[in-house]
């Protein structure tokens, strides 16, 4: 799994899967999209304006392991 951020365009991706040959992407909002591996598996999420959608808590972007506990924190940018 791998989340990448473009600051220049604000868009935040979140692959689930090593590889897809070709996904079809739905768009659920006006904010985030969804491809489809051809296996109709999530093969990825995409969210627009992606500082405001995460930035939850107080600018950060949490990652918790809730197995071990382990938390670690990323800066975003300002909304």
């Amino acid at each position: 799994m791998e989340l990448s951020y473009d600051p220049r365009h604000n868009i935040a991706y979140l692959r689930l899967r090593a590889t897809a040959a070709e996904v079809e992407t739905l768009r659920v909002s006006d904010e985030m999209n969804i491809d489809i591996a051809p296996d109709g598996t999530i093969y990825g999420i995409e969210l627009l304006n992606a500082n405001t959608q995460l930035s939850g808590d107080q600018g950060r972007l949490v990652l918790v392991d809730k197995e071990s506990g382990k938390r670690q924190e990323m800066r975003l940018p300002a909304a």
